[in-house]
């Protein structure tokens, strides 16, 4: 038979055991808390980076269209100026002049003519360190409108 003050002894709290127990479960829960917001943070720089990739090819695009279309009497994409204008490209999203780069290895992206008509292709690369030393790339295909 149970007596009272043996049960209210028993009953009357947690035990450093319980609650080092308790402790230890929270602990891990954090710690898997800790490591999913640590992979969204990547996550958001990965993104990040690549609308910064989009944003660069896209100038190469605007560049592109500029050069070709805004020299009247000269003929649809002249071959040979592309390297001028990947020069100036390269040199603004590479961080020349003093400003930090915005892709870190941008000097791998290229830019050439695929073709005798008005089609380039646009590879912009760059290096994700923060999923180690892996290299990253987008390729564009565009096919600018030819001049009459």
């Amino acid at each position: 038979m149970v007596t009272k003050g043996s049960f209210a002894r028993r009953c009357a709290g947690f035990t450093l055991v319980e609650a080092l127990v308790a402790l230890v479960v929270l602990s891990i829960g954090l710690l898997g808390v800790a490591a999913m917001e640590l992979r969204a943070l990547q996550g958001a720089h990965a993104a990040y980076q690549r609308s910064v990739a989009s944003l660069a090819a896209q100038d190469a695009r605007e560049r592109l269209w500029a050069e070709v279309a805004g020299l009247p009497g000269v003929p649809a994409c002249p071959a040979g100026r592309v390297d001028g204008v990947e020069r100036a490209w390269r040199a603004h999203w590479a961080g020349g002049s003093g400003v930090t780069a915005a892709l870190p290895g941008f000097m791998k992206s290229a830019l050439e003519q695929a073709s005798l008509e008005c089609e380039f292709k646009i590879t912009v690369a760059w290096d994700e360190r923060r999923f180690g030393s892996t290299e990253a790339s987008f390729v564009y295909a565009i096919r600018l409108p030819e001049g009459e």
